[in-house]
């Protein structure tokens, strides 16, 4: 697991009543067909590069479930930890184990959640054109429905299940073990304002998806948001304050984040101005860091949030106009997601730090979250600017294009694809050379080997996983763009879900030869 990183059926205008102002939110319907991606083609040939990438990284989501197992597609996994939540009178059955380890941990399952969303929102169409949407969607709905189950009282949110240091001390198959599986809970008394804004976040998402192909559920999922997003502005804590054994795992630097987070997205869903209010104003000044580019990641939303707020600012002459209480912080979110693009485009006078390879380097502990979630929002943006006609972004005295953004979101899927010194892709299955030591139990093990919790030779072992990972995106090189694939080397070779919820994000982003946006103002 990963380890202290820093680290939405076509509607052509949806407008939105907000305390009896209109404000534009267009999360272009007809862009992608909608939440599970419509009947719109998406123009232009389908890049069969990524499209065969983004098959390969959709079935770490495959090999990732817990549970009782539905079509069961990766050949050497089973069903495992059925009994999940039965102490709380819950099932928790479903969900996804977060990186090689077998605990759930509910902060970063949430955000691949989030993620998986608003890549769906945003590309369903291009994802349906490679065929690939449905495993998408797949994926996605398999955990929701256990963050559901996990959110079974207003003010009570389960965030975990299983005990990270017993797990971390054995090596054995999700399918054999027979550890005792905790359940770690917030309240009221027991706050975590983050893991349930993230939590209120990737459900508001998710209800934008499923609001054109399953009202009912969507219905639900917003209620959902509603309620967890309340508890966690009543009451506010980072998790890993009320939890300080839980913060050498994924550590919280703050909770601030996912509150803007939580509420630009249930804005989005919603269209209830009050959730924009709460991110353009006090909060916004207090929480924001506006100003201040930085880096997307499962620890920090707030490029995410600049981003997906800077929609508004977008399209907001699509339609009606936006209260003019929100116009000055709306603009505030808009110059500093400018401002991230700038650090990301490699010609900037601002530009940061890449190898010689030309990845963007942020930190040596899963080197590839930073530069994929960062390509994902340039593509992200570079659409947005497309779309509206803005197609100038200002870096001090430079001026760049959506275009610009474009190349630089392909040269990080490319890096990640094998064009990198080491010439190896860093997404298992794909391509030719590939890390054949990915550090994952269940990859390490042969299936029909019960090992009990003392199975460390398959850890220690030199051989290659009897079983392939597939479509696992592994840590990723080192600044001198080397990389070492040994098992116990967790810091390059370890796998985490929502590593593969940005990647699937960035490759469907890439699908289309031509850029989708720029197709509709065709």
């Amino acid at each position: 697991m990963a380890r202290c990183v820093r680290g939405c059926c076509c509607v052509l205008v949806l407008l939105l009543v907000a305390l009896g102002i209109t404000a534009a939110v267009v999360f272009l319907r007809n862009r992608n067909g909608g939440g599970g991606g419509g009947d719109r083609p998406v123009p232009g040939s389908v890049d069969h590069k990524y499209a065969e990438a983004l098959a390969v990284a959709l079935q770490f989501f495959q090999v990732q479930k817990s549970g009782k197992l539905v079509k069961n597609q990766i050949p050497w996994r089973g069903d495992s930890a059925v009994d999940d939540g039965q102490e709380a009178g819950l099932d928790l059955s479903r969900g996804m184990y977060d990186a090689g380890d077998h605990i759930k941990f509910g902060f970063p399952l949430a955000f691949t959640a989030t993620m998986l969303s608003w890549s769906v929102l945003e590309y369903g169409g291009a994802m349906e054109a490679a065929k690939q949407r449905d495993s998408a969607l797949d994926a996605l709905r398999w955990i929701m429905d256990y963050l559901v189950n996990a959110h079974p009282a207003d003010d009570v949110l389960y965030i975990q299940v299983g005990d990270p240091e017993a797990d971390h001390k054995c090596w054995e198959r999700p399918e054999t073990m027979s550890e005792k599986r905790p359940l770690t809970k917030i309240t009221a008394n027991s706050p975590g304002s983050d893991v349930a804004a993230e939590t209120a976040a990737a459900m508001a998402a998710a209800s934008l998806v499923y609001k054109p192909i399953d009202a009912p559920y969507s219905s639900s999922l917003l209620g959902h948001a509603q309620q967890l997003f309340a508890f966690a502005d009543r009451h506010r804590a980072a998790y890993t304050r009320t939890f300080p054994e839980l913060a050498k795992y994924y550590n919280s630097t703050t909770y601030q984040d996912e509150l803007l987070w939580a509420s630009g997205w249930l804005f989005h869903a919603t269209g209830n101005g009050s959730y924009l209010a709460y991110a353009t104003g006090k909060n916004g000044e207090d929480f924001a860091d506006l100003g201040n580019p930085r880096y997307f990641s499962w620890d920090d939303k707030r490029p995410g949030t600049q981003v997906l707020l800077s929609r508004v600012s977008f399209f907001a002459s699509q339609g009606a106009g936006v209260a003019d209480d929100n116009e000055g912080g709306l603009e505030s979110y808009k110059q500093t997601a400018d401002a991230v693009m700038c650090i990301l485009l490699p010609d900037s006078e601002t530009a940061a730090f890449r190898t010689e390879g030309g990845l963007l380097y942020v930190a040596e502990w899963n080197s590839l979250q930073h530069p994929v979630a960062s390509a994902f929002l340039a593509a992200v943006y570079g659409d947005y600017m497309l779309t509206s006609g803005k197609t100038e972004l200002t870096c001090g005295g430079q001026s760049f294009s959506p275009d610009d953004l474009r190349k630089f979101a392909q040269s990080q899927a490319d890096y990640v694809l094998g064009d990198n010194p080491m010439k190896l892709s860093y997404l298992v299955g794909y391509g030719d050379s590939y890390p054949q030591r990915v550090h994952h139990r269940g990859a390490s093990i042969p299936a029909d080997v019960n090992t009990g919790c003392g199975g460390q030779q398959w850890l220690e072992s030199p051989d290659t996983n009897p079983n392939v990972a597939t479509g696992a995106l592994v840590g990723g090189p080192f600044k001198n763009d080397s990389f070492v694939d040994e098992r116990q080397n967790v810091m390059q070779n370890e796998a985490t879900t929502y590593n593969s919820a940005l990647i699937v994000g960035l490759l469907s982003g890439l699908l289309t030869t031509s850029s989708v946006a720029q197709s509709l103002s065709s």
